[in-house]
């Protein structure tokens, strides 16, 4: 497939590689674990057969450290789970975790989101789509970096299979009512919470080290719960 002619594909990247510090351990865990909880985002996958069992399946973009994904693996055992991050340090941080709790409902792409979505994951095997707390690029020169763009979200509703949840959550008011406006503009999604509002925040998603900081310093988080169509 030729990604540069494909019109869902944005030539303007969502993020920078700002790789960081990899302690020994995740180096370590990188090395050993990947080939056990690793996929390939150049090939498609099928699901049941990765994890060996027909369960419902979600996708988290960009985990960072994975602290959301593990707790959620670990109140859901009978569920499955497929993490996507571009920053090394943090996927060796959540192998370590898979390691330190022998999870087995995980698995975790290092790659850009859009080429998971658009090579690697069948169309309509999602149940659930989870994109927390995504780079703001808040200065305004830099909006088109923004992750969800209206491309972006019609690429998620045929990864998603009718009824399936797509869930976002921003402590960004500019981002939040920007993501609020492509979502329901597509007309593949229903608001949860009502055309125009914000969602109460789901039990199931884990109030992080990142949002208690975002808390503390004053920071409003707002969640956007949406139903495929």
């Amino acid at each position: 497939m030729n990604l540069d002619n494909n019109p869902v594909t944005r030539k303007i990247r969502s993020f920078v590689r700002r790789e960081g510090r990899m302690t020994g351990g995740q180096q370590r865990a990188l090395q050993g674990l990947w080939p056990k909880y690793g996929l390939d985002a150049g090939a498609p996958i099928d699901p049941v057969y990765l994890f060996g069992r027909r369960a419902p399946l979600t996708l988290e973009i960009g985990f960072g450290n994975g602290e959301a994904l593990v707790t959620m693996a670990q109140a859901a055992p009978h569920e499955d789970f497929i993490g996507i991050e571009v920053h090394r340090p943090g996927i060796g941080h959540l192998l370590l975790a898979l390691e330190q709790h022998a999870l087995h409902n995980i698995r975790v792409f290092n790659e850009d989101a859009v080429q998971v979505l658009q090579l690697a994951l069948p169309d309509g095997c999602l149940d659930r789509v989870l994109l927390f707390f995504p780079d703001p690029w808040h200065k305004k020169r830099h909006h088109k970096r923004r992750l969800v763009q209206p491309g972006f979200v019609v690429l998620l509703a045929r990864k998603l299979r009718h009824g399936g949840i797509l869930h976002l959550a921003t402590d960004w008011e500019d981002y939040a009512g920007h993501m609020l406006a492509v979502v329901e503009a597509s007309g593949l999604f229903r608001n949860c919470a009502g055309a125009g509002q914000y969602s109460v925040q789901p039990g199931y998603r884990p109030l992080t080290k990142f949002e208690q900081r975002g808390q503390r310093l004053g920071h409003v988080v707002r969640d956007l719960v949406f139903e495929r169509t």
